[in-house]
């Protein structure tokens, strides 16, 4: 009886990240890794390792994070999804697998990953938004401002000062390749951002910084200096992690056939805002 050929598998995955302590496992906490690669073992009978495209931080959610794992098994790569579907638990979804040639990589092979903050604004409280939003109620935000803040950082810059301590990179220069704040009815304020790459904690500080500049703390050339400036000192704030979403890993040649949906429910307008 022949043995199966290893092959490379990747994997399209959604999670709620409200219960975990981010992508990556480490020792006495609930990752998304682990728990995807005990799933994995369970099936194969060994133990893998799951290489994720990005490392969302605690608390952060993922519409379409991306895997990649090698594995022999004689399970076809179209069906890893579904196969996996019994082994997981309900805030862990994979919604595409396929195979990809060897030397392709979830993470070095990206070419941008794409971030969405959504920020709602009503004056009450929302049980169904809470999960998945920063519940900002204290002055009203100037999304047009925060926009305006926004589009000077398109290009390649030096991003230091959004910026946390910890971070692996070697360097904090990367290429902004689009960004968008736009309100949805009244209350709903979704900025999003796509980059080569993004700085441990980078979202979730600039997001900080953009609502003070919405509130009217700062002024957008108080802005545009703290950040061209490298001026980490004057970054305090740091959005809180349940309003975060990896929407989408991009890649030169997408590595799935049918290229899935990666809106989320808090795209939809008002839809849970009550009058």
């Amino acid at each position: 009886m022949r043995d199966n050929p290893q092959r490379r598998i990747a994997l399209l995955i959604q999670y709620l990240g409200t219960n975990f302590h981010g992508w990556q496992k480490q020792p006495g906490c609930r990752s998304v890794q682990e728990e995807m690669e005990k799933a994995i073992a369970q099936v194969v009978g060994q133990r893998v390792t799951l290489v994720g495209a990005g490392r969302t931080d605690t608390g952060v959610h993922a519409a379409g994070q991306v895997a990649h794992f090698d594995v022999s098994s004689s399970i076809p790569p179209e069906a890893w999804a579904k196969v996996l579907k019994g082994y997981l638990p309900e805030d862990i979804l994979v919604i595409a697998s396929t195979e990809v040639p060897p030397h392709w990589h979830a993470c070095f092979s990206a070419s941008y990953r794409r971030y969405r903050y959504t920020i709602y604004t009503g004056k009450s409280p929302n049980i169904f938004l809470n999960p998945f939003t920063w519940h900002y109620y204290y002055r009203p935000l100037d999304e047009h401002l925060m926009r305006e803040a926004l589009l000077p950082m398109l290009g390649v810059h030096d991003f230091s000062a959004f910026r946390r301590a910890g971070s692996p990179r070697s360097h904090s220069v990367l290429e902004v390749q689009q960004v968008h704040c736009e309100r949805y009815g009244e209350d709903l304020i979704n900025i999003e951002i796509q980059a080569s790459g993004f700085l441990y904690g980078m979202v979730r500080l600039m997001v900080g910084m953009l609502v003070e500049v919405g509130a009217g703390r700062r002024n957008l050339s108080e802005f545009y200096d703290i950040w061209k400036n490298r001026r980490r000192d004057m970054v305090k704030y740091s959005a809180p992690a349940k309003g975060l979403c990896l929407l989408k890993v991009g890649y030169p040649h997408m590595p799935f056939p049918h290229q899935p949906s990666f809106s989320t429910l808090l795209s939809f307008n008002n839809l849970f805002t009550f009058t």
